[in-house]
């Protein structure tokens, strides 16, 4: 890949960094930014720059402002790789010390919940905007702990007081790599539609029955009310299989017959998965 930097969503010590760390290494420019609008921002257009930006957790569901980004196509991007985190969390913290106050995003304090329950009954539980700023608080904070990635106790001075924290149910956290520049990625199996239909009876079924009788699945299929417009929506859609398909070029070619609107946001490979 060309790019010289990849900005994440920071601060440095967050999933998005360390999935940017495990992807790219040390040869690029990793840059933290504060919102994910705030990476598409600083990508879009430019041919030396990637962002890495959630799209989905297995537990927590779609991350809707990297949707709506998507949808509205503001700022333009495109997807050219999808990634896949199994998020396994750490307990942070001073050795010796009694737990008072547990500092989390809300997620790792859902997912663990059972857990904490059982260990940490008495603690009071603080949601902050990022495990790493929970790393950051505890580390000027006596008799406090911080739920999140392995990797902050070393940038924090921290100690790894527990891993891997039992968590309810898995958590897998879905990024992708976009560019400000269209890209042609070696051996894409993905395909990123959005799609705007008709506001009438059955326009979605026969959106969906062009692919079904083309054989091509459908993974994701997101709906968003459209800003400004009362009760119209616009649809997120993952396709199976790459653009050079003649099934795919027949099934988007009649598709396309029924919809206001429908942009290809990517096609794109999705086979790297890595663990925290």
């Amino acid at each position: 890949m060309p790019a010289k930097e990849i900005a994440y969503l920071g601060p440095v010590g967050t999933y998005s960094h360390l999935i940017a760390e495990k992807r790219f290494g040390s040869k690029v420019r990793l840059v933290p930014m504060a919102t994910i609008h705030d990476i598409c921002l600083y990508t879009s257009g430019k041919e030396s720059r990637y962002g890495i930006v959630p799209i989905e957790n297995s537990s927590g569901g779609a991350i809707y402002e990297t949707v709506d980004i998507l949808l509205a196509n503001k700022p333009k991007v495109h997807i050219i790789e999808e990634l896949t985190l199994n998020v396994k969390l750490a307990l942070l913290g001073h050795k010796n010390e009694k737990i008072q106050k547990l500092y989390s995003h809300f997620a790792p304090l859902e997912h663990c919940s059972g857990w904490i329950r059982k260990n940490l009954p008495r603690v009071t539980k603080q949601v902050v905007t990022s495990t790493a700023v929970a790393a950051l608080r505890v580390a000027d904070e006596s008799n406090s702990a911080a739920l999140g990635c392995r990797k902050l106790a070393s940038y924090y001075d921290l100690k790894v007081l527990k891993y891997p924290i039992e968590s309810e149910v898995p958590n897998i956290t879905t990024f992708l790599v976009i560019s400000g520049k269209k890209r042609s990625p070696i051996k894409p199996s993905k395909i990123t539609v959005a799609v705007r239909l008709p506001n009438e009876p059955g326009s979605l079924c026969t959106f969906l029955e062009y692919f079904r009788d083309q054989n091509v699945n459908l993974s994701r299929l997101i709906s968003r009310p459209i800003r400004g417009s009362h009760k119209q929506y616009a649809f997120l859609v993952d396709l199976e299989g790459n653009t050079g398909q003649a099934n795919v070029k027949r099934a988007l070619a009649l598709a396309k017959k029924t919809c206001v609107q429908i942009r290809v946001l990517g096609n794109y490979p999705t086979g790297r998965k890595y663990t925290s």
